[in-house]
C-alpha cells in the first residue's frame, strides 16, 4: 500500500508540475546544431555540412507562444574537379499552439521560414557564385512529452508547406506545395521551458 501511495503522489506531482509549462510569461527554448562529414573510399569525393540554428519563443497567454529560429548552415562538397559550397543564414518566425493537459500535449506550430545565401562552385579555371533566397510558411503538427517541470520531448513531421526558392544571380523562380507527414522521417527534440 505504501509504495502505491508513493507512486500516485509521484505521478500527481509530476502532472501538476508539468501543467506549468505551457502557462503565460514562461519562456521555450530550443534549437538545432548539426555536423555532417563524409568521404568516399578511393575517391577525392568529401562532403562536410555544419548547421546551427537555436529557437526562442514566449507564452503570450497559456498554451499560445510565439518566437524564432535564427541560424547559420554551412556546406562544402568536393569531387576532385570541382568544389561547391554554400552557406546561408536564416531566420524562421513561429506561432505555437498546445493542445491538451498534464504531461501529454499535441501541438500546431505556423513558421515563415526565410533564408539568404549564396553557391559558389569553383574549378582550376572558373568561379561562379550565385546568390539565392528563400521564403516560405509551414504548418507543423507534434506532440510533446513533459517528463518533468523544464524539459518537453518533442515528436513532430513537417506537415504542410509552401516555399518560393528564388536563384537572384539568374532571376529564377521555383515554388514548392506539399504535404510531408511521414512518420518514418520526424523529427525528435528537446525543448526547454522557464
Amino acid at each position: 500500500m505504501k509504495k502505491l501511495f508513493l507512486t500516485l503522489t509521484a505521478v500527481t506531482a509530476l502532472t501538476l508540475a508539468s501543467q506549468a509549462q505551457t502557462e503565460k510569461g514562461k519562456f521555450i527554448v530550443g534549437g538545432q546544431v548539426g555536423f555532417e562529414t563524409s568521404k568516399t573510399k578511393d575517391t577525392d569525393i568529401k562532403q562536410n555540412a555544419f548547421s546551427i540554428n537555436p529557437t526562442v519563443g514566449y507564452f503570450v497567454s497559456d498554451n499560445w507562444a510565439v518566437g524564432t529560429g535564427v541560424g547559420y548552415n554551412w556546406g562544402k562538397n568536393e569531387n576532385g574537379i570541382t568544389t561547391n559550397k554554400t552557406n546561408y543564414f536564416q531566420v524562421a518566425p513561429f506561432v505555437r499552439n498546445y493542445i491538451g493537459e498534464g504531461q501529454f500535449k499535441f501541438f500546431s506550430q505556423l513558421s515563415v521560414p526565410m533564408a539568404w545565401g549564396k553557391n559558389t562552385v569553383e574549378s582550376a579555371t572558373v568561379t561562379n557564385e550565385q546568390k539565392f533566397e528563400k521564403y516560405g510558411v509551414e504548418l507543423a503538427p507534434g506532440f510533446a512529452f513533459f517528463p518533468t517541470s523544464k524539459i518537453g520531448i518533442e515528436f513532430k513531421v513537417r506537415g504542410l508547406y509552401f516555399e518560393s526558392d528564388k536563384n537572384k544571380t539568374n532571376d529564377i523562380t521555383e515554388n514548392k506545395f506539399g504535404l510531408d507527414a511521414n512518420s518514418l522521417s520526424p523529427t525528435l527534440g528537446v525543448q526547454f521551458h522557464f
